[in-house]
């Protein structure tokens, strides 16, 4: 790291039109967030307008904002109503809507805003220290290496149903299936698109989210409309306990360096990061039989991996130019109209503004937990919002949200369909996060195995022919035993114990 060319960076971060830029694009993201459908990705392209005319600094800077804050607002909603803001909040309905239901919602918005904070700061640190190897690091995974990575988060997302496993492992692959519609990128061949010209280019994961989250929770609550009048609404105090924080304090520092690893693998992104995290806490979680019901680490994971996974995918879009994420490509593009060249030269020619953004990701990261946890009582009020009218704003908002996406009135009948399948998932208590993600990796994972394949010669050791391959797939398989190993460790345990009661007592 040249501290010269840090030191301006910082002095340009610094400057008052900036700082201006971190707060507007840090709360216009975390409003983006909130809404279902109207990712990062999208935030920023409709928004690269705004930047024309600024300096290049002002507008990667106003972008990146942009990027983290909507991390930040995609939970909000996951934990109040059930519906995630992109596919990277998935993991904070896990527990952050059962905490919100149990009147927990201020407890667990403001551990979430905190979690966000100190895994992207973790992250900005690891930015700082660790871009250079950590890129050298990335260019290690081939098409064989990150198919064991999705295949690793997939088996990681279907253990965590576990009392439930075979509809866990079916509801992946009705998620992995929906993923083969469409055009084969490979050979040109159209796929179950059922003639329908607007399936060609596959099915939007975000549709299915909002589907199967949002109008599959309405539709469910709408079933159970006279139990839920039954039952008081408590908002609970806005800040979380001591206790709360305790348990969480361990979960994000381990999260936040995880999920920063994971975003430096382009193509990998928030929701790989984030079920990586949450599932990891729970397999090393003493409390494991909690998560699910409202525990609050396993909202506090999640959300540090997340945070922490946006500022990684910085890491390949600055120093290689290959965006890490969706929203890395469309500020790709950007930069490009800029002027600016990312890549290996761009911290040689133009090292104060690759700098003044990594210091300002820092700054952003503390403008934007003041704005979240100030925003804590106003959100909490949702709750107190009568069905009549809250159920009806989801749904407009889902409708507005799903047309955005491509602006085709079949997506609403898509829509419709994944929102009743969503609520035949919560009647017949099927898992929904398998399908969601499975649908998310499954094209990029067919795509990658077969590429590893092909450039074998059709030779499978391609997948156990590097260290990283080898350690990845024996990831995946401890992640497979790892509950029934344990399950059988505490069984023993327990047939040990009541043999000493016995003994003692006779």
């Amino acid at each position: 790291m040249d501290l010269s060319s840090f030191m301006d960076g910082l002095s340009l971060s610094l400057q008052p039109i900036n700082i201006m830029w971190i707060i507007v694009g840090g709360f216009l993201g975390t409003i983006v967030g909130m809404l279902p459908g109207l990712g990062p990705a999208t935030a920023v392209a409709v928004l690269i307008p705004v930047t024309f005319g600024m300096s290049p600094v002002s507008a990667i800077i106003l972008m990146a904002a942009i990027y983290y804050g909507a991390m930040y607002g995609g939970s909000r909603s996951s934990i109040l109503l059930n519906t995630p803001g992109d596919g990277s909040a998935i993991a904070a309905t896990f527990d952050g809507y059962p905490m919100a239901r149990k009147g927990q919602a201020g407890p667990a918005l403001a551990i979430s805003a905190v979690a966000s904070f100190i895994g992207g700061t973790i992250a900005v640190i690891g930015f700082i220290f660790l871009a250079e190897p950590l890129a050298n690091f990335a260019l290690d995974f081939g098409p064989a290496e990150y198919f064991l990575l999705m295949l690793l988060t997939l088996s990681a997302i279907v253990v965590l149903s576990i009392g439930k496993m075979v509809k866990g492992f079916l509801a992946m692959m009705v998620g992995l299936a929906l993923s083969t519609i469409g055009i084969d990128t490979q050979t040109g061949v159209y796929r179950f698109t059922m003639g329908i010209p607007q399936l060609s280019e596959g099915i939007d994961f975000l549709i299915v989210i909002i589907g199967v989250y949002a109008i599959g929770e309405v539709l469910y609550n709408l079933l159970n409309i006279d139990q839920m009048k039954k039952e008081k609404k408590k908002v609970g105090k806005v800040w979380f306990s001591k206790e709360q924080w305790k348990r969480s304090v361990w979960p994000i520092l381990r999260s936040g360096p995880l999920g920063f690893v994971v975003g430096v693998l382009p193509g990998a992104g928030g929701s790989i990061a984030s079920m990586i995290g949450y599932t990891t806490e729970k397999q090393i979680s003493k409390r494991s039989d909690e998560f699910g019901e409202g525990a609050v680490e396993g909202l506090a994971a999640p959300e540090s991996a997340n945070n922490a996974a946006s500022v990684g995918a910085m890491i390949p879009l600055l120093t290689m130019g290959i965006p890490g994420s969706g929203t890395t490509a469309v500020m790709l593009g950007a930069l490009i109209m800029l002027g600016l060249r990312p890549g290996p030269l761009l911290f040689e020619q133009q090292p104060e503004t690759a700098w003044a953004l990594i210091n300002s990701m820092f700054l952003g990261n503390i403008a934007l937990v003041i704005i979240n946890i100030l925003l804590v009582g106003v959100l909490v009020k949702i709750l107190d919002t009568p069905a009549k009218v809250l159920y009806p704003i989801i749904v407009l908002l889902a409708f507005i949200g799903t047309y955005t996406l491509s602006y085709s009135t079949v997506d609403f009948f898509l829509l419709l369909i994944f929102g009743f399948v969503g609520l035949m998932m919560k009647v017949l208590d099927f898992p929904i996060a398998p399908l969601v993600l499975a649908l998310i990796v499954g094209s990029d994972m067919e795509q990658n195995f077969r590429m590893a394949v092909l450039s074998s010669g059709g030779n499978l050791g391609v997948f156990f022919s590097s260290g990283v391959s080898i350690a990845l797939s024996i990831l995946t398989l401890l992640s497979l035993t790892y509950p029934f190993i344990i399950r059988m460790i505490r069984k023993r345990k327990q047939h040990l114990n009541s043999k000493d009661q016995v003994y003692r007592s006779s």
